[in-house]
């Protein structure tokens, strides 16, 4: 799994500066909805100017297992994330070979309901690969620019131990080193905090992030 993920990448420029500023992973999303929203078109140029050792994520918010499946083979993704609403059963119709990572919004109603999604999952053959924490909203699906509650987050920490752990909401090059040493995950995800608007992202700030955030990994 991912240590460093550049999220809402939607042009080439930005997903090679993302890789050459040493980031894990890029993530594109595919919520139509969103102000980074990308087509499987697009997508497909951009992961095609990535080299094999940066992750394509694809984002998605309530597709369907079918839709999700043909993005990912159009476009050659190797990992999802699914940051909507999705039932338990969908993780077992998504492609075997492909990891998945769940998302959820950090409040402990969403800590406790987690709880039974996974065990869920368990039950209908296939829990997903990483959970990602992103900031609590109710009218928004992550890219807020918001930021998630750590101390909870931390508090929660060993509910999931055995399964990563990627912190979003609210990472800034000037947080993240903070971020990491308090809820110590496996991996940080930032959009909102790179960027110079939406879908935009900024070099130096995305140059700052990953050699902070690989700084305070290192730490702990």
């Amino acid at each position: 799994m991912f240590r460093i993920k550049i999220c809402g990448v939607t042009n080439v420029d930005d997903a090679r500066l993302a890789a050459d500023a040493g980031a894990d992973a890029i993530g594109l999303n595919f919520f139509s909805k969103s102000r980074r929203f990308v087509t499987p078109e697009i997508a497909r140029q951009i992961v095609a100017a990535l080299p094999a050792n940066v992750t394509k994520v694809g984002v998605f918010v309530n597709h369907s297992a079918e839709e999700i499946t043909q993005i990912v083979n159009q476009v050659g993704l190797d990992c999802i994330q699914l940051h909507g609403d999705e039932p338990a059963n969908i993780i077992s119709r998504l492609p075997v070979a492909v990891p998945i990572v769940r998302a959820s919004r950090s409040s402990v109603g969403k800590f406790e309901s987690l709880v039974v999604y996974w065990a869920l999952c368990r039950l209908l053959g296939r829990t997903p690969d990483a959970l990602l924490i992103d900031a609590a909203s109710t009218s928004e699906y992550g890219g807020t620019g918001g930021v998630a509650d750590w101390e909870a987050i931390a508090a929660h920490r060993s509910t999931f131990a055995g399964t990563p752990l990627i912190l979003a909401g609210g990472l800034t090059p000037e947080n993240v080193a903070r971020a990491i040493a308090a809820v110590r995950p496996d991996g940080v995800d930032v959009a909102t905090g790179v960027e110079r608007e939406p879908g935009r992202k900024r070099a130096a700030l995305v140059l700052q992030f990953v050699t902070a955030a690989r700084a305070a990994f290192d730490r702990v």
